[in-house]
């Protein structure tokens, strides 16, 4: 189920570092663009350029002799073999032309001196196409005036002319003491990367460095007509927000764009303001009204967006508007991230709002509302785009007096007829026996201890709707953020035309709450089993069971809804982890001095877990390194979120865009990270690009041919996996117009092009018992289907977009898959709560059923990052950089799933252990000396010998 448009893309963090050294690391929200200014947060964001850095106290006197007169930390640049060596910083994301900065720097020096050394602030710019540019900065007003001066740098680079004001010098530092360093620039056109950094002493003095400060005063207060670079804070970033000034800073993107104080003869009128502004004149979806912001957002850092919005004209009542950001890259790379939209009428406005963050340097953004068909106008009352507020996280849920796999529902067996139960509807309600004693086998385990069922049912009749059946008023019975399994036995009376779906279902105050569904035929009784929680307070809850047609008569019996003891699933699931997952070993110690090793001690770590955890990832992600950085020392596989599929990397027939994959594989395998390939096609209609829509039957037949060749010829060997056809269960766009054969002819082309790639399928909803076109059932029908036509089916994908999950239910349809023997996998497992520790606990779920069991062999994320999944409330890591306590709980699990052992070689020269399997790291001591050595831990039922030569 995956998102087809084009996501958001995040930055990433470094899970060493506090949440007051992530704090430290932003940009002050007033002026100063240097991140970590003052070192409190180490050296982070700073680079010592071809030397040594260190962070020291200032109490701490070293190096000998400095004077401790500034803060509580100052930086110490060692080993440097030339004057030009330093330390700097990336500031290109924080600095725009046409705004003067001004530099302030408290600097110092060490080491073989006589009177005085020279420290500078140089900027370093780069250009495209051209060379490199240095500017030194600074002034310092007690040296001689002859050192300084003020330069305006006028050069042609590429194609646009560069103006550059530097106030300049060379600064004066004595030994022992701190001396301000000061100067300014501006820039005039924005480079491809600029550079701070600090140099200057000759070869051998260390240099000293307290505080940084690079400020614009421009932006410490938006007055409302800069186009200057604007801080992170509380300031609109855009200008003329509520048109007050008309149309200033305003155009159409592709269409007319008209101010307005009224509308409608007088209907319309603004909801804030005096004015606002139609979009008319639209011919295509995406025109509509834009304001530049370039210069005005910063990288890395997330913004929130509110509109509100109305639509009027062309005899449209409702259409969706979106507010799309258009961003182009140094490289005229374009890109177009989606942050919000909302539902708007003709008769009311409506606010629209979202969130974006950009990942890496741009050109040029673009902030637009599109959306409603051609010739209806979009209307803007006002738009506000500034620096998110930072939310804290919600407290952990208390639940007092949890009564786990304690039956909620009142007369469940019936002893007292129907008291407690009313007919939904015009429907008749009688108990009659005959339903199963048993519990249904997907709850025996949550329950535990339990009494035999009654064997009474439910029998409804003169259904006729489809919603009719019975129902039970649960509102004082629930809990809020516990998880309740469902659990029933249902069957359908004589009469239906074919198979019939049930489902139990609540209505908590005026929304839908899928409890469970399962599709019945025949005349046999179902296990019906799912899932719920509930967060937000309810007014009332009401549980029925609905779902056959109108005028089928319906059986429910042995009601069961009872929240589930996580705590207790989990000791049983680290029983059975160990059993799966490790493997007896022993280390068999040789060499010259092998009779003296009795007693030796052995310590033994593990360095990686082989199994498999991966996450989705996006090209614009790879342009912010806390992304990168996070990704690769986390996961060990990755899959492209959209940048392999069909409607990407051939938007318009017959132009290939590989470039995205290309750069996202090389990033991958430089990393050592496995990639899985999805997807090949994607079988539901509305994720197909409207050229493939539009080809008769032979030309689509061509094109599928040419897809195939094209993709796996180019990257033969290179992805381990490929998704052939993408959720074949929701879709049937290619076999409707090709024919029943092409699905397992996909297969068949696709292993001859690449013999190595594990060809999978690739569904949503088969773990979680809500969707009865994907139970494990059908997946397993369709995946005999296919294979006795011939398809070298390889793997089972379980996409896994799960909400409220219970570990039975994961099990049982874990289960079943299994049995057709091939590996299974999560390919797109993502959880959702506002709540941080609901979301981790829904993830602790899913990841310990996945290792736990046999048939799986590998999970994959769908994402983890604020802002760039196809979910709200499920990343591990905030927009920012922050990981929240889902994200603690994935890496918690990780450190879990590492083994360590220590003791002393025995008699036999041997040191046993039972380990994951993974990479491990021995240390033997002897009285001699110290060794290290690497071992792998592979699968196998058998103790693995391993043999080391000291």
């Amino acid at each position: 189920m995956d998102n087809p448009s084009t996501s958001n893309a995040g930055n990433s963090f470094h899970s060493e570092r506090s949440n007051d050294e992530v704090k430290n690391s932003r940009p002050n929200p007033t002026t100063n663009i240097i991140v970590n200014h003052d070192f409190t947060g180490g050296l982070h964001s700073w680079h010592a350029n071809c030397c040594d850095g260190v962070v020291v106290p200032a109490e701490s006197g070293y190096p000998e002799g400095i004077s401790a007169e500034l803060g509580s930390f100052y930086a110490v640049i060692r080993n440097r073999k030339e004057c030009w060596q330093g330390l700097e910083q990336d500031i290109t994301s924080r600095v725009s032309p046409g705004s003067t900065y001004t530099v302030s720097a408290r600097v110092g020096v060490s080491g073989p001196i006589q009177d005085f050394a020279t420290v500078q602030a140089t900027l370093k710019l780069e250009f495209r196409d051209s060379a490199t540019s240095y500017l030194f900065i600074g002034r310092n007003d007690w040296i001689w005036p002859s050192q300084y001066c003020c330069l305006v740098y006028n050069s042609n680079i590429g194609d646009g002319l560069v103006l550059m004001a530097v106030t300049m010098c060379r600064t004066s530092v004595s030994k022992g003491r701190w001396e301000q360093l000061e100067g300014t620039f501006s820039l005039s056109t924005m480079p491809e990367r600029a550079v701070f950094y600090l140099e200057g002493p000759s070869s051998g003095i260390d240099l000293l460095i307290g505080s940084v400060t690079v400020c614009c005063p421009c932006s410490s207060l938006y007055d409302g007509k800069s186009n200057g670079y604007v801080s992170a804070g509380d300031e609109n970033i855009i200008l003329n927000p509520r048109f007050e000034d008309g149309l200033k800073n305003w155009s159409g993107r592709g269409c007319k764009i008209v101010l307005h104080d009224s509308l409608g003869d007088g209907k319309i009128t603004p909801l804030s303001g005096k004015f606002f502004v139609a979009a008319t004149e639209r011919t295509q979806s995406w025109n509509g009204i834009q304001q530049e912001i370039t210069g005005r957002v910063q990288r890395k850092l997330a913004y929130e967006v509110t509109a509100v919005v109305r639509i009027f004209g062309n005899s449209v009542t409702s259409a969706d508007v979106r507010a799309t950001l258009w961003v182009q890259t140094p490289d005229s790379r374009e890109q177009y991230i989606g942050i919000s939209s909302s539902q708007a009428t003709d008769k009311d406005w409506v606010q629209l709002q979202g969130k974006f963050l950009l990942n890496g340097s741009s050109s040029r953004v673009v902030v637009y509302f599109e959306g409603p068909p051609a010739g209806t106008d979009i209307l803007l009352n006002s738009l506000v785009i500034k620096h998110a507020e930072k939310i804290p996280p919600s407290p952990p849920p208390v639940i007092e007096s949890a009564d786990f796999g304690v039956n909620i529902i009142a007369n469940s067996n019936l002893s007292d007829g129907t008291n407690g139960w009313f007919p939904l509807g015009s429907c008749s309600l009688s108990v009659r026996a005959g339903s199963p004693h048993i519990l249904p086998p997907m709850a025996r385990d949550s329950l535990g201890a339990h009494e035999p069922l009654s064997g009474r049912y439910i029998y409804v009749t003169n259904r006729t709707q489809t919603w009719m059946g019975p129902a039970q008023m649960i509102t004082d019975k629930l809990k809020l953020y516990m998880t309740y399994q469902v659990s029933a036995w249902v069957r359908i009376g004589s009469g239906a035309s074919g198979a019939q779906n049930v489902n139990v279902a609540l209505g908590v105050d005026s929304q839908w709450v899928n409890g469970g569904q399962v599709e019945v035929n025949g005349d046999r009784w179902h296990e019906i089993g799912g899932s719920f929680r509930i967060e937000k307070q309810p007014a009332k809850v009401m549980v029925y069971i609905q779902g056959p047609a109108p005028g089928i008569d319906m059986m429910v019996g042995g009601l069961q809804i009872f929240a589930v003891d996580r705590q207790a699933r989990f000791r049983y699931l680290k029983k059975q982890t160990d059993k799966i997952r490790k493997r007896e070993v022993i280390l068999k110690f040789s060499g010259s001095d092998s009779s003296s090793l009795l007693g030796t001690f052995v310590k033994v770590g593990q360095i990686q877990n082989s199994f498999p955890f991966g996450s989705c990832m996006s090209r614009s992600n790879i342009d912010n390194e806390d992304f990168v950085e996070f990704f690769t020392k986390h996961f060990n596989w990755a899959v492209f979120g959209n940048e392999l599929k069909w409607y990407w990397t051939e938007a318009q027939k017959g132009n290939l865009n590989y470039r995205d994959s290309d750069e996202l594989l090389n990033l991958c395998k430089s990393n050592n990270i496995e990639t899985r390939g999805h997807c090949i096609f994607w079988e539901v209609e509305g994720t197909v690009q409207q050229w493939v829509r539009s080809l008769s039957k032979n030309d689509l037949a061509t094109a599928v041919q040419n897809r195939l060749s094209s993709l796996l010829t180019r990257y033969k060997g290179k992805f381990k996996h490929y998704d052939v056809n993408n959720e074949m269960l929701h879709g049937s766009f290619y076999q409707e117009r090709l024919g029943k054969d092409i699905r397992a002819n996909m297969f068949k082309t696709a292993n001859q092009l690449d013999p190595t790639a594990i060809l999978f399928v690739n569904d949503y909803h088969v773990e979680d018992g809500c969707d009865t076109r994907s139970s494990p059932e059908k997946y397993i029908e369709q995946i005999i289907d296919l294979q006795e036509q011939g398809a070298p089916v390889g793997g089972i994908g379980i996409q896994g977009h799960i909400d409220s999950p219970v570990g039975p239910i994961v099990c049982s349809a874990l289960d079943q898959l299994g049995v057709l023997g091939l590996p299974v996998w999560f390919t797109e497992l993502d959880v959702s709560s506002i709540n941080e520790y609901v979301r981790a606990d829904d993830l602790e779920v899913m990841l310990r059923e996945a290792f736990a069991h046999p048939a799986v062999d590998g999970v994959m994320l769908w994402g983890f990052w604020e802002l760039f999944m196809s979910r709200d409330n499920s990343h591990l890591v905030n927009a920012e950089g922050e990981i929240n306590e889902a994200g603690k709980r994935y890496l918690a699990l990780k450190q879990e799933w590492l083994s360590h052992a220590h003791g002393h070689i025995n008699e036999q020269g041997q040191f046993g252990f039972r380990g994951f399997q993974g990479t491990y790291e021995v240390q033997v001591v002897t009285h001699s000396k110290k060794v290290l050595k690497t071992f792998v831990v592979d699968n196998g039922e058998l103790p693995l010998v391993v043999s080391i030569n000291l």
